[in-house]
């Protein structure tokens, strides 16, 4: 069965199984002992150290092992904050950042500091000047992620962070996807990643801290990990998670190469073999190994679920899977399509027969969950009023979008179709809609419920 969701974890990959397997029987005991088993357990915690240091390319005492990805986040930028209090209590973010800084962002909001979201374009990457606009006399910390988990744009870093350099803010970078392919490259202060976006075994994190950034470990701490990380480290899962670090990388320019045609095929062919579709995401500044499309009038769960009995994994940003009804803050940052998305995401050794068969399988698979919503793309050509309202209050997407392309036909050209939603989903489908029909977007206004979403008929 094809796994395609290495972007939300990765398969073990074999030198972390093997150096896991070998750990168990000599890192058990304490590296802080004295005793043999101690100064044997010690040295493979350095040796993971170094691996791991040269890999990210700074030095071994910049970096810690956490617990997970998420935890170096959260310590990464509540450390920052905290040391920097007296510079100001401003944290600038882009719009697409991972969920944990945006928590950490909440949070330091709710104790009483700011925070400014710098929007992204469409294809989901932030504007350099928009960003340091942001970047004020008051900002204590700045996060930009190296590259975006769920539709792969690769960010503009180095120039952002030599612009955070030059007016004395430090920059964060969350490299949990693009770590395993390549260094972060600038003059970046802080760095997170997560060993089970590479291969290796979840619950390995890393948090690098550059020497001479002012950082102030928060909550109670021990001696271990320099203060950063409190508790008896995971060694063996550490050793399995630097061994395949440095094992991906060795591999990464080839292997990278290759995902990259298998991910341009299928950013080619599925437009082709799937009418309204729209790919997101950068088409050449981005992950070798990551596409994501939308399909409309599809119920992103259903779609997923077909795939998965097709022998498919992928993953989804669409608010269809999601019961709170809310689309993925990604696609909402960017204004593109959320519904009916897909999300592929390649492990290392994907062999191309088996993106063939996706390929072949996909078309049925959105037929299947289209025909189940009665939906026909062609809207009939029939005139008649000039207005036409569709209620389609407390209807999921894409109910309001295939209710919209079912009646657009029967206003004459010039005449609109008012939808009423409260489904939060319509606010990026509906103009999507438009762009993909060739209809005018109007505009919407608030209403006692929901929302009203205005199309005027163009052709």
């Amino acid at each position: 069965m094809p796994y395609f969701d290495a972007a939300s974890a990765a398969p073990l990959h074999p030198v972390a199984r093997q150096a896991l397997l070998a750990s168990l029987d000599e890192g058990w005991a304490d590296p802080a002992r004295l005793y043999r088993e101690g100064r044997r357990a010690a040295l493979l915690l350095d040796a993971a150290r170094e691996a791991a240091a040269e890999a990210v390319g700074c030095r071994p005492d910049e970096l810690v092992f956490t617990p997970s990805g998420t935890h170096a986040v959260h310590a990464g930028i509540a450390g920052t904050l905290a040391a920097r209090r007296r510079v100001g209590r401003h944290l600038v973010t882009s719009a697409v950042e991972h969920s944990s800084v945006l928590h950490s962002a909440a949070a330091h909001v709710a104790d009483g500091g700011s925070a400014s979201e710098v929007r992204v374009g469409r294809d989901g990457a932030v504007d350099v000047a928009d960003f340091v606009r942001e970047v004020g006399t008051d900002t204590a910390l700045a996060c930009l992620q190296s590259a975006n988990h769920e539709v792969g744009t690769v960010q503009p870093v180095a120039e952002v962070a030599q612009q955070c350099r030059e007016v004395g803010v430090p920059l964060l970078v969350d490299a949990a996807q693009s770590l395993g392919w390549e260094q972060v490259r600038g003059p970046w202060s802080l760095l997170t990643a997560s060993a089970h976006k590479w291969g290796g075994p979840a619950g390995v994190g890393l948090l690098v801290v550059r020497k001479g950034v002012r950082y102030a470990p928060q909550g109670v701490g021990d001696e271990r990990e320099a203060g950063r990380s409190p508790g008896f480290v995971n060694l063996p899962a550490i050793v399995a998670a630097a061994a395949s670090l440095r094992a991906v990388r060795a591999e990464a320019a080839e292997e990278g190469e290759r995902l990259r045609g298998l991910v341009e095929r299928i950013r080619v062919r599925v437009p082709e073999l799937v009418e309204d579709v729209e790919v997101v995401g950068d088409a050449v500044r981005r992950l070798p190994h990551l596409v994501t499309f939308s399909c409309l009038y599809v119920d992103g769960e259903s779609l997923l679920h077909a795939l998965d009995g097709a022998g498919f994994s992928v993953s989804s940003g669409s608010s269809c899977t999601s019961s709170t009804l809310t689309p993925s803050h990604v696609l909402r940052a960017m204004g593109v399509l959320s519904e009916g998305n897909v999300r592929v995401s390649l492990p290392w050794g994907t062999a191309a027969s088996d993106v063939e068969k996706f390929l072949e399988v996909l078309p049925g698979a959105v037929r299947g969950v289209r025909e189940s919503l009665g939906v026909s793309t062609v809207a009939p050509a029939v005139k008649g009023s000039a207005t036409l309202t569709v209620d389609a209050l407390g209807k999921r997407c894409p109910i309001p979008v295939i209710e919209l392309a079912k009646v657009i036909g029967d206003v004459p050209v010039g005449g609109t179709v008012t939808v009423l939603s409260d489904d939060a989903a319509a606010r990026l489908d509906i103009p999507a809609w438009c762009g993909m029909r060739g209809q005018e977007y109007v505009g919407e206004e608030s209403r006692e419920r929901g929302v009203a979403y205005v199309v005027r008929r163009l052709s």
